[in-house]
């Protein structure tokens, strides 16, 4: 007795020691998170072959967000007129508040340059939160939420279009985050019939907001929850429905409402100047059939099949089909976004990071359904399908990544160097400290120079945005050289036949030619103005500079297309130090 008496007390003493039914209630609890960390870290594995690339677009919102932290107002740089030339506020808020904190935009963190390492660990944050509501979602419908959680992970982690774009320093991850977040609450509150809950439309209605002050084409989303609660219309709740989306719509409405005032107060325009330089118009038949983009991109047999699996569980009474209509809402909202949207120039359906996301959502839950329903031989033959038709796609993404990291879209740090501190360079050996500058990109370069940039582009330049929205080449070319007259002009391919202003004469007559680009040759290159230049020495300093400094720079594109480019990023910069 005495033996079995000490034996009990030591094992209810000994920390070690567990009830049996504590260990499954703990691994319970860890499996969430060790599905959304495994598929976070799967993520971030992939946008870790890109190394520091940052697209240069994304740079001219860091611009932005030095220009409010410093005090200045939305300027792309100090002395600049006031543009709005970014169409990301809440993104650009972020950046704002990670600089203020010292965390963005200062120097290194850990070696790494801050410029890098925030928006990237930053992005990865959101990712984290974008598959924690995937996990949410999951929970509700699955016996294993974490195992569908890392589904959706790991098919994002093959996505190469969904993992370059949310970590190429662009709005992309949050603009996800938050249409994720607004598919899984609407998808949750459908199927527990709390759909008409004040806190919920308020709720969908600031997140719609959010979206639209993401991305400008986020104004759909405040579709999101009127379409829902429509879809799930009765007749005795015709009112309470009425008077709940109207509550929604009034959340989008105020914040949004608010912004296109302060926009309207402050630069006079109702639309941002990348909107109206980016020529959006009414979408075409045409546009209408760009979802075969997608399919393409992603595979026709393995978007097909993920169409079938959500057939499957719309043809059957399963108890979850209304909540499954609530997620496809969004995602045909995303489509549609996707569709109407004027294609840009960078490559990887840049525009089609929610439909990535809230895709491998519904395919994942989908085939869950089909697989749980499924015998046993039938579960064997669908594995089998699965991998039959992701293979190609799993291939194709394969060879995606690898060109891409080979040859990127053009980055921060190129241009902070060919247009930057290689300007910078000029005009400190023509010893100007008033000089102006016409390029085509204007990212790095407006963290790098000092001086006053002209944005050919017209993301930053009101008066360039209309000319380019009115395809008036003429007003272009006659803008640049009979009022601006810019002391340096930067020309290239696609802009020198896009808007004329290469192989106007007037470019030789009044500019000398500095540099012709190693790769596309005259008149493609920089030039100086000739009324800026003294005499014939300082233009041959100008070449010297050039051969020199100018042609590295450019050689080294496809040798180093992933690196950063320095500890900090400061105007005055040269390619020989600091100012």
């Amino acid at each position: 007795m005495t033996t079995v008496a000490m034996g009990e007390q030591t094992a209810s003493e000994t920390p070690d020691a567990e009830p049996a039914a504590a260990k499954p209630k703990r691994a319970a609890r860890l499996l969430p998170v060790a599905s959304v960390a495994g598929g976070t870290a799967l993520i971030g594995a992939h946008a870790s072959l890109y190394g520091n690339w940052i697209i240069d677009d994304a740079a001219i919102t860091f611009a932005y967000a030095r220009s409010f932290a410093e005090g200045l107002g939305p300027v792309v740089q100090p002395g600049a007129e006031p543009v709005e030339g970014y169409s990301n506020p809440t993104w650009t808020a972020l950046l704002v508040l990670g600089r203020l904190v010292g965390l963005f935009d200062r120097g290194t963190i850990f070696g790494i340059p801050d410029y890098v390492l925030f928006p990237k660990a930053l992005s990865l944050l959101l990712v984290a939160g974008i598959l924690w509501a995937c996990h949410l979602a999951a929970a509700r419908v699955t016996k294993r939420p974490w195992l569908a959680t890392l589904a959706v992970g790991v098919l994002l982690a093959v996505t190469p279009s969904f993992v370059i774009w949310t970590f190429s320093g662009l709005e992309n991850p949050l603009y996800a985050l938050i249409i994720t977040w607004m598919a899984v609450l609407s998808f949750r509150a459908v199927l527990d019939d709390r759909l008409l809950r004040v806190k919920l439309a308020v709720g969908m209605g600031l997140l719609a907001a959010a979206a639209a002050l993401t991305r400008p084409e986020g104004l759909i989303y405040a579709g999101v929850y009127p379409l829902v609660v429509l879809g799930t219309l009765r007749k005795p709740r015709i009112a309470a429905s009425v008077r709940h989306v109207l509550l929604s719509v009034a959340a989008f409405a105020v914040p949004v409402g608010a912004y296109f005032v302060w926009r309207h107060a402050t630069f006079g325009l109702w639309l941002s100047s990348p909107s109206i330089a980016k020529r959006q118009d009414l979408p075409t038949l045409q546009e209408l059939t760009r979802p075969g983009e997608l399919v393409g991109y992603a595979g026709a047999p393995a978007v097909l099949v993920a169409v079938l699996f959500v057939g499957m569980v719309l043809a059957r009474p399963a108890w979850w089909r209304r909540g499954l209509l609530a997620l496809l809402v969004p995602l045909g909202l995303a489509v549609v976004a996707f569709s109407v949207l004027e294609p840009d120039w960078m490559s990887q359906l840049r525009f089609a990071t929610p439909v990535w996301v809230l895709g491998s959502l519904v395919a994942t839950l989908a085939a869950a359904d089909v697989l749980r329903h499924a015998k046993l031989r039938g579960r064997v033959w669908i594995v089998v399908g699965l991998v039959a038709v992701l293979l190609p796609t799993g291939a194709a993404f394969g060879a995606v990544a690898k060109d891409f990291r080979t040859e990127p879209d053009i980055s921060a740090c190129y241009v902070a160097d060919r247009f930057g501190r290689i300007f910078n360079g000029y005009a400190d050996v023509m010893g100007v400290q008033n000089a102006s500058l016409l390029i085509p990109d204007l990212g790095g370069s407006a963290l790098t120079s000092r001086l006053h940039l002209v944005d050919m582009a017209g993301l930053t330049n009101h008066r360039f945005a209309e000319l380019v929205r009115d395809h008036d080449l003429r007003g272009q070319q006659d803008y640049v050289y009979d009022e601006v007259k810019p002391t340096f002009i930067h020309t290239r391919e696609p802009w020198s036949t896009g808007n004329g202003l290469g192989y106007d004469p007037r470019l030789a007559r009044d500019y000398y030619p500095i540099h012709y680009d190693i790769y596309q040759g005259a008149p493609h290159g920089d030039w100086v103005r000739k009324d800026a230049v003294r005499d014939e020495r300082m233009l041959e300093n100008l070449r010297a500079y050039a051969r020199v400094h100018t042609v590295q720079v450019e050689r080294d594109i496809p040798n180093w297309p992933r690196r950063h480019c320095g500890d900090t990023l400061r105007a005055g910069q040269t390619e020989t130090g600091e100012a």
